[in-house]
């Protein structure tokens, strides 16, 4: 159960970030040059794996409590944030993420950009806009990679779960040739942050001595009761936010003296 729900947590988090890097480099791509947005993914995913290489065994050599502890804690912290804005979204307090209103930007802003290659990279801003895009979206990614992996002891099966979403994600792309702006992604948030949540106080507690009763068989437990929390959060809000809505004055038919 725990390797399942690592590899499907971790498969969420990398679609949803490998959506928003897909319409960053589309807009580098298609509105300067594909060969230089392109280098920029190559070397933004090496920085990315050089990462994971590098914090995956020094993360082992923790004490395996000590480990989970920190882990948990970290992990609520990055859930809580995803559930929160998720929540607020899903409430209608907060603006959805807009894939194609994105796309938009991205592209009229590096249109508007100067040209100039450096280093054998024909077009520099493409290649930096891919690759910070890259780089930013998948740090958190990586993060959680190496956490969920040292924590189970298997960095292999959550890097599979990563590269699975990349590759699916990046299949689709070039099938669509645009944003994926119909794909899901508020409602893959929500379900990635109550998987952090999840595992971020299935850890921490384990980290600081707790058990667990049925040990993984808690699991799923956890994963409804922040589901139903936050979904009930969702309905509070609604309507506390119908409540205070200012009401229009009544227009009056009277003219005014």
């Amino acid at each position: 159960m725990s390797a399942l729900l690592l590899v499907l947590s971790v498969f969420l988090a990398c679609a949803v970030e490998a959506v928003e890097a897909l319409t960053i480099v589309l807009a580098a791509g298609t509105s300067r040059d594909w060969r230089s947005a392109l280098t920029g993914v190559g070397a933004g995913l090496l920085a990315l794996t050089a990462f994971i290489a590098a914090l995956g065994p020094a993360l082992t050599a923790i004490p395996i409590g000590a480990l989970r502890l920190v882990v948990g804690g970290l992990l609520l912290v990055f859930g809580l944030q995803w559930l929160c804005k998720a929540i607020l979204r899903a409430a209608g307090l907060k603006a959805r993420h807009d894939e194609a209103e994105i796309y938009t930007r991205q592209t009229a802003a590096a249109g508007a950009a100067g040209r100039g290659g450096r280093f054998a990279v024909p077009d520099w801003y493409a290649f930096t806009l891919s690759f910070k895009g890259v780089v930013l979206e998948g740090l958190e990614v990586a993060f959680i990679v190496v956490t969920f992996g040292a924590n189970q002891g298997s960095i292999g099966l959550a890097a599979l779960g990563a590269a699975a979403a990349v590759v699916l994600v990046t299949a689709v792309g070039i099938a669509v040739r645009g944003p994926l702006d119909r794909v899901p992604e508020n409602t893959m948030k929500f379900a990635v942050g109550v998987l952090l949540t999840t595992f971020g106080m299935l850890w921490g507690a384990e980290g600081a001595g707790a058990d667990w009763p049925g040990a993984d068989a808690a699991i799923p437990v956890l994963v409804g009761f922040t589901a139903l929390a936050s979904l009930a959060m969702v309905a509070v809000l609604r309507r506390t936010s119908r409540i205070h809505r200012p009401q229009a004055e009544p227009v009056s038919t009277m003219e005014v003296p």
